[in-house]
């Protein structure tokens, strides 16, 4: 995959979201096909001809509709049916053929799509892609995307640094997802517990052995309070932890990708619970590798 199509697939948010509301053509230089988004009520599939197989990276997506980037930069519009199938393929992280729904289907995610043909326009029966694909692709997607407001001075001193991170993250399907050290948080707070500065430090030790080695960092919040409050909050969070990591354990500041609050998003257990909301006031420290420096 070139470098110029996977810092696509990286910022499909600045995507024209409108280019799924018309036509999405193939690029007209290289004599693509034209391929029209499907729109209304869809019948069942059975009464459907089958379609080809898509095969790239998500690029854009509104509603039902996805945009899909092959290798050579031709994109294809493929409408969701509510009975498309979406499975993983297995992966690195051990989840082999489990089942999801559409909300997987994110920008920057590596996907094999099964279509059929309706109304001059393909839609999806079967999306497959490798679960270390989708937790990579939702990591670098909040990564890539957002930025601190406060504490936002002192990560912003490696911003250079970061960008060119970026680029050599920009394949997202040839990384490794090693590891992910969590550490939880008391209610309303941003202040790490002394066993969670020790396991930072373990886990920044850890993954030193490795001379190439990522930290993308992910700060989360339960579901009380205000979606304000809340960002804010898994953002102090990220940022407590980055702190951490860099001025206490050591951690190389180029060796960090852009950290990140994710709010709510994500949630690790039920936040209709107690202990469920427990697990979710966290911050996850995910270690990524290169599959070509990792032996693989």
């Amino acid at each position: 995959m070139s470098r110029k199509l996977a810092l696509l697939a990286l910022a499909g948010s600045c995507l024209a979201a409108s280019g799924l509301s018309a036509q999405i053509t193939a690029r007209p230089d290289e004599g693509g096909e034209v391929l029209t988004t499907v729109y209304g009520n869809l019948p069942p599939m059975v009464e459907m001809n089958e379609g080809p197989k898509v095969t790239g990276i998500i690029s854009a997506r509104q509603g039902q509709r996805i945009q899909v980037t092959a290798d050579d930069g031709t994109t294809t519009a493929i409408t969701l049916h509510p009975d498309t199938e979406i499975r993983t393929r297995g992966g690195f992280l051990g989840i082999g053929n489990k089942t999801f729904d559409q909300s997987a289907l994110i920008n920057g995610l590596p996907v094999i799509v099964k279509t059929m043909q309706y109304g001059g326009g393909l839609v999806a029966s079967e999306v497959r892609f490798t679960s270390d694909d989708r937790q990579i692709a939702a990591m670098i997607r909040g990564g890539t995307q957002q930025q601190f407001g406060e504490q936002g001075a002192a990560i912003k001193q490696n911003a250079a640094a970061t960008e060119a991170l970026r680029g050599r993250l920009g394949d997202i399907d040839k990384y490794n997802l090693k590891s992910t050290t969590n550490v939880y948080f008391d209610t309303g707070k941003a202040v790490l517990t002394p066993g969670a500065k020790a396991e930072l430090c373990s886990a920044a030790q850890a993954a030193n052995a490795n001379e190439n080695s990522l930290m993308l960092v992910l700060g989360y919040t339960d579901s009380t309070g205000s979606p304000e409050v809340n960002q804010a909050l898994s953002e102090k969070r990220a940022a407590a932890v980055v702190n951490h990591l860099q001025q206490v354990c050591k951690w190389k500041p180029y060796r960090m990708l852009t950290p990140t609050g994710m709010a709510t998003a994500d949630p690790a257990a039920d936040n209709t619970t107690a202990a469920g909301r427990a697990q979710n006031r966290r911050v996850s420290v995910n270690v990524l590798v290169s599959k070509a420096l990792d032996g693989q």
